[in-house]
């Protein structure tokens, strides 16, 4: 079996295993995911979802983060972490919106990574989720997975989703991450994968029981 007729096993697999993987972070439109993907850095989904409703509910349009007092922000998000760069990020992204997209978060990778504080990954995360666009984002759960699994064997994010996305036609992109996160985060975890009850254990060449240093 080639290597893309293996990608496509395990997302099959992957698809029965955890039908209704899908994004973590809780949100009703494209501005809230771009918000909660930019909270999320360095913390995890279920503490931004924590303090996301209060946000959400004080700064529901573009023009609210646009014109915002940062403090104000930081007092909302202070519990995840990086809260004064993240408030002024927030109200870069509302300004940034109003001044250059209409109050619109835009739909092309190039124009939301022009936004401040979100990179490929965050518009690849907005793209797939908010809009319904091909967009396979990777983290640190579909670096992990995908390395083990023996499916990409780049260095950075971007090598990491071109082998991928190589093997897998456009459509099954953005299902294909969520899919790999879900097992990333409850069965082949970083320090203790659960070898003996995964469901893609053939397919794997990752040594059971072994975890990478």
């Amino acid at each position: 079996m080639g290597i893309a007729e293996r990608a496509q096993h395990i997302n099959e697999v992957l698809a029965d295993e955890y039908p209704d993987a899908h994004c973590e972070l809780n949100f009703t439109n494209a501005l809230e995911l771009t918000v909660a993907t930019l909270l999320s850095a360095q913390t995890t989904d279920v503490r931004v979802n924590q303090v996301t409703p209060e946000l959400f509910a004080a700064y529901p349009t573009v023009m609210d983060y646009a014109t915002a007092n940062e403090q104000d922000i930081q007092e909302i998000i202070r519990t995840l972490g990086l809260a004064p760069s993240k408030a002024k990020r927030l109200v870069g992204v509302g300004q940034k919106l109003v001044g250059d997209f209409n109050g619109e978060v835009p739909t092309s990778i190039e124009d939301l990574s022009s936004l401040p504080g979100v990179g490929r990954k965050t518009a690849l995360v907005v793209r797939g989720n908010a809009f319904g666009l091909p967009g396979l984002a990777v983290d640190t759960h579909v670096k992990r997975v995908s390395s083990r699994l023996g499916l990409a064997h780049g260095t950075t994010e971007l090598k990491i989703e071109k082998e991928l996305c190589a093997l897998l036609p456009e459509k099954e992109w953005t299902m294909f991450s969520h899919r790999l996160i879900f097992h990333g985060r409850r069965c082949c975890t970083a320090k203790k994968p659960a070898c003996g009850a995964c469901p893609v254990r053939k397919d794997c060449p990752f040594p059971a029981g072994m975890v990478e240093s």
